[in-house]
């Protein structure tokens, strides 16, 4: 069974940086792609970026390109979401996911899912 708990989400002001940790237990790298996903109120759940299992790769949603990176600690099995230059529209409750494809950018591929943890961007 694979677990994931997500934390670093917090309050920053408009252009401010932070960084969401996941932390993971239960898969091996080679066997789960992870993902960020976040939602906002009354919207659906919408793909922020994923990593490859093997290999590195990423792959991100437009709004994050240059701004966000995900990164992987193999070593100790967290996942990171570094954030940079904040947005007013980048506030949701931001999930972490694994699943088997990380080119995957829909909620439903994806099989495990951490609590969340919320981001409000102050503009």
């Amino acid at each position: 069974q694979v677990q994931l708990e997500e934390s670093g989400g917090g309050l920053v002001q408009a252009g401010g940086s932070l960084r969401l940790s996941c932390a993971t237990s239960g898969r091996t790298v080679s066997s789960y792609a992870m993902a960020w996903f976040r939602q906002a109120p009354g919207k659906g759940r919408e793909f922020v970026a994923s990593i490859s299992g093997r290999f590195g790769r990423t792959n991100y949603v437009d709004s994050a390109k240059g701004r966000f990176t995900i990164s992987e600690d193999d070593a100790n099995d967290i996942v990171y979401l570094q954030m940079n230059n904040l947005k007013s529209e980048d506030t949701a409750v931001y999930y972490c996911a694994a699943g088997p494809r990380y080119l995957a950018t829909v909620p439903h591929d994806y099989d495990y899912w951490g609590q969340g943890t919320q981001v409000t961007v102050s503009s």
